[in-house]
């Protein structure tokens, strides 16, 4: 079933036709318009409510002609704008949260993610190891004023995950006031520090789109990551984040449950980011997720959860033809690049899809134990598509 994706208008969204959600939402459906003063922030593929994936041929949604949910939702975002500091519950969390606030916690179900690079992307992801954070705070003289003495000479006779804690709990709680002109006072004052740590243009950046914002000195406590495309970070229940610039593959678990407690217009759970966040740190090098190749046209990226994984596919275009081995779970397939005829089985027999740029097509359970790409006609250029599927690569 080929599908049309579901887009999303947030605020944060790249603008127009420098949107990929826009350029992928044009190729997918004819009757797209685009707006070039709109933003374009996601597209999502699957079957969550809040944005469910239409079928093609007969314009029904996907949930009620599978008569169920899917375990994944599947997204492409593009980001201009920094995205909330949040973290998703587990799921205990969600399911409680959900009891007792349903109209914020939208659903019962946990929310781990996946996010794959498509161009150079920038995120931050968990607390930076404790002496890192002692360091800036002692670098950075208004934020360690702000902070105060006791929680910075606690942080500096154990800088562990407790005294991390009670330093960003105490920032978080700080007045509206009092982080503004901290943050005002850094970006007057210490310029050059900024800059020699590499925070200069990402700082001004939040600054100027989050003005006084506390997310702003997040940036102090997190890992700022760069990652180039092809690769991903992977977030657990309760890891600290936020997106910041760039365009991504997205895949998590089918909720839209998010804690949020910074750089957000929206409401600030600050109380239960900080009952459920992991303090434990980390350097940055280890938070890049690492693939499985399966052979030189496929990888996999397997997280430790059940719901979801999500195999990259690039065949060269002179290949004549390539067989994946799947499982019988259903999966949804978007095409970013070129262009390849997919044959596979279907409850009506055999069928062929050509698929191109933008081409959303679900696979059904039945299309097991292998799909097909075979060559397209007049296409000098290599094939680069990923499919979400549930996570049968994980040994039980």
């Amino acid at each position: 079933m080929e599908l049309t994706g579901w887009v999303k208008n947030y605020e944060w969204g790249r603008r127009g036709i420098n949107s990929a959600v826009a350029q992928l939402a044009m190729a997918n459906d004819p009757d797209f318009r685009l707006n070039e003063e709109e933003p374009y922030a996601e597209m999502w593929m699957g079957t969550h409510v809040c944005g469910v994936s239409v079928v093609k041929e007969t314009g029904e949604t996907l949930d009620r002609v599978l008569k169920k949910d899917l375990s994944y939702l599947f997204k492409v975002l593009s980001i201009n704008k920094a995205l909330s500091i949040q973290v998703h519950p587990n799921k205990c969390e969600a399911e409680r949260l959900h009891k007792e606030r349903p109209e914020i916690y939208k659903d019962p179900n946990h929310k781990p993610e996946l996010a794959i690079a498509l161009t150079p992307f920038l995120a931050l992801v968990g607390f930076l190891p404790a002496s890192d954070i002692r360091d800036y705070i002692d670098e950075f003289q208004p934020l360690s004023k702000l902070i105060g003495a006791e929680a910075v000479d606690q942080l500096h006779e154990s800088p562990d995950g407790q005294s991390v804690k009670l330093c960003y709990e105490k920032l978080m709680k700080t007045e509206e006031s009092v982080i503004a002109k901290c943050i005002n006072e850094i970006a007057k004052n210490y310029q050059k520090e900024l800059k020699s740590n590499d925070l200069l243009e990402v700082f001004t950046k939040i600054n100027q789109d989050f003005p006084g914002d506390v997310g702003v000195l997040s940036l102090f406590f997190l890992n700022l990551i760069r990652l180039k495309p092809g690769q991903a970070i992977y977030l657990g229940a309760n890891e600290i984040h936020a997106y910041l610039d760039g365009d991504c593959i997205e895949c998590m678990a089918c909720s839209d449950n998010v804690i949020r407690a910074g750089l957000t217009p929206k409401y600030k759970d600050v109380d239960q980011l900080l009952n459920s966040v992991i303090f434990d740190s980390a350097e940055n090098e280890h938070k890049t997720f690492i693939p499985y190749r399966i052979d030189e046209q496929v990888q996999v990226y397997i997280p430790p959860v059940s719901d979801f994984a999500v195999i990259s596919v690039n065949i060269d275009h002179s290949l004549e033809s390539y067989k994946l081995a799947i499982q019988a779970f259903g999966s949804i397939l978007i095409v970013l690049k070129g262009s390849r005829t997919l044959k596979l089985k279907t409850q009506q027999g055999d069928k062929e899809i050509v698929l191109t740029r933008g081409s959303i097509v679900y696979i059904p359970v039945e299309a097991a134990p292998e799909i097909e790409f075979a060559q397209a006609e007049d296409c000098d250029e290599d094939f680069t598509g990923y499919i979400a599927t549930s996570n049968y690569f994980r040994v039980p």
